[in-house]
């Protein structure tokens, strides 16, 4: 674990669960338990999730169950900083916030021409291929001295080509941006491009505008877009107050509750302290730094060495950094399923690059539905019946047409080939139809 000064910024744990207590009899008319009565000792070990925030079907009593099992209902001990504490963990984009920090971060950085010109354009990625470099170059051109920021704002070619290739993975041309071999549940070229497109930037500098591009995001009005070269974007996001509880809950419950990103890590940051998360229980990719400034370069995991983007929080990704930053296993060993002290009680996500994760936890598994295969398939499957499928908490998807493909292509293997999903026994998991949506 790195030993790193809370952010500034935010608000600290302590005063996010806080809560007020009405100052007069007109406010409540309930009197607090006496002292040694069930209710006192429900109210002190057996944190609830609120009863006012929709849940869909049966799912909040679900998660509740899941508290009250690890956490301090029945293990009092907790609360006195007895026992270890359990463990939860959540993907930050679409899982705590409805749409993605990420790209809020990228779409202000353009918007304000934040993004420098590199060298040469294939140094950013030692994937990506001749013709994205030869596309972006002819897109953003070279009359802008290396180093300085391109003019996006208003070059729509060059924010195009940057917002093809980060969101689809090919040019504007449709020519492939990204080839080579990679692992592909340890890491997606894409996804390591986002922290290497900030390269050159400190990581203040990048923090700064992620808190600029929350401001914007979290005043455009839901449902709202932005046009950003020729791409229409969300504009706005929103945190789910669902999850904001769930976190304040599993926290009274004496839960040690973490975010685990595939974002770069100084974005989530800037989004996560105002839920209470410091940088320690804030996991995401981690660039290696030049003088203090961003590089083309990552931190490593487990035994794959610091690189371009080999080992990144990405679907079993996500298990090795929760291994290694959280239960301080280290080599080769942090990739692999751990035993039950060992893994995370409660995981929650919303898309593939979650499922390994959320699979892994031993008490509840929450699915946030955006169709996305593999995490649906285990989710609808709910071999061990501690599934918690919920639609997203705003704009849920309708449902899926034509189900899941989980006996033939939902699973990604390592080299990208889709194949069936299989339960810890070896069972095929058959094809699920879509059935908890907006």
């Amino acid at each position: 674990m790195r030993n790193r000064h809370a952010l500034a910024l935010g608000l600290t744990v302590t005063a996010l669960l806080a809560g007020s207590v009405p100052a007069t009899a007109a406010a409540s008319h309930r009197a607090a338990p006496a002292q040694g009565t069930p209710a006192a000792r429900n109210a002190t070990h057996c944190p609830q999730l609120s009863k006012d925030l929709t849940w869909y079907g049966h799912n909040r009593a679900k998660l509740q169950r899941a508290i009250d099992e690890r956490g301090t209902c029945s293990n009092p001990g907790l609360a006195g900083g007895h026992g270890r504490a359990p463990v939860a963990a959540f993907d930050w984009d679409n899982t705590m916030t409805k749409n993605d920090v990420t790209d809020a971060t990228i779409d202000w950085s353009l918007l304000h021409d934040k993004i420098l010109r590199p060298a040469h354009w294939s140094d950013t990625s030692k994937w990506l291929t001749p013709a994205a470099d030869r596309a972006l170059t002819t897109a953003c051109g070279t009359s802008v001295p290396v180093g300085a920021p391109l003019p996006t704002a208003t070059d729509t070619d060059c924010a195009d080509e940057i917002l093809e290739i980060r969101a689809e993975a090919r040019t504007m041309g449709g020519e492939e941006a990204f080839a080579g071999t990679w692992n592909h549940r340890r890491t997606v070229p894409e996804y390591a491009w986002v922290p290497q497109l900030f390269a050159g930037h400190t990581e203040a500098e990048l923090r700064s505008y992620a808190a600029a591009g929350r401001k914007a995001a979290l005043a455009a009005p839901v449902g709202s877009t932005q046009k950003i070269g020729t791409h229409t974007q969300p504009a706005y996001v929103r945190y789910y107050d669902q999850q904001k509880d769930l976190v304040r809950t599993l926290r009274r419950a004496g839960f040690d509750v973490y975010i685990v990103s595939a974002g770069s890590e100084p974005v989530t940051e800037v989004w996560s302290q105002s839920v209470g998360f410091d940088r320690d229980h804030t996991i995401a990719i981690r660039s290696l730094l030049d003088h203090g400034k961003i590089t083309y370069g990552m931190q490593g995991c487990g035994d794959v060495p610091e690189s371009q983007g080999d080992a990144i929080p990405y679907i079993d990704g996500k298990r090795c950094w929760i291994n290694q930053e959280i239960f301080h296993i280290k080599g080769a060993e942090a990739w692999r399923l751990q035993d039950p002290a060992h893994r995370i009680a409660l995981g929650g996500g919303d898309a593939d690059t979650d499922v390994t994760f959320v699979n892994d936890a031993t008490a509840a598994h929450l699915a946030i539905n955006r169709n996305k295969n593999e995490l649906m398939c285990r989710g609808y499957d709910n071999a061990d019946d501690r599934w918690v499928v919920n639609p997203m908490f705003i704009e849920p998807l309708p449902r899926k047409s034509g189900g899941y493909p989980c006996a033939t292509a939902a699973y990604i293997n390592t080299d990208g080939v889709l194949g069936p999903v299989r339960r810890p026994d070896g069972t095929v998991v058959p094809d699920q139809r879509d059935r908890i949506h907006g």
